[in-house]
């Protein structure tokens, strides 16, 4: 098992969430925990969503935005805050500001896309 991943900016892939996503970690190896960074450019609400059976942590880096967890009012965010988003609660982000809204996504145990419900479109 690897003890060191290095960040690789050039992975960074849009999502059909609406933001973009670079995987830090996320292996079989470490099934307790995945990090990613994800970044949402000006303007920009992801799509409303829900992870099952995984608790999700955003570490705000960048920027200044809003979250709504589980349609409770929006609630803003910026540098060095941390969002705490239950399993299976619905959630979205919105970027307010001018600049890219940059996060960590730190889910327990680790993310797997079979876990992830799109609220969107099966609404």
């Amino acid at each position: 098992m690897e003890t060191v991943w290095r960040f690789k900016p050039e992975t960074e892939f849009y999502t059909d969430e609406k933001c973009f996503i670079v995987e830090m970690l996320n292996t079989p190896d470490d099934e307790a925990c995945s990090i990613a960074r994800a970044r949402v450019e000006p303007g920009i609400t992801t799509c409303l969503h829900a992870v099952r059976g995984t608790v999700e942590r955003y570490v705000i880096l960048e920027g200044e935005g809003e979250v709504e967890i589980d349609g409770a009012p929006y609630v803003p965010v910026g540098p060095a805050d941390v969002v705490s988003i239950p399993a299976g609660r619905s959630q979205r982000i919105k970027n307010t500001g001018t600049t890219s809204l940059v996060f960590l996504a730190i889910c327990t145990p680790r993310f797997r896309p079979e876990s992830y419900v799109d609220l969107e479109t099966s609404a």
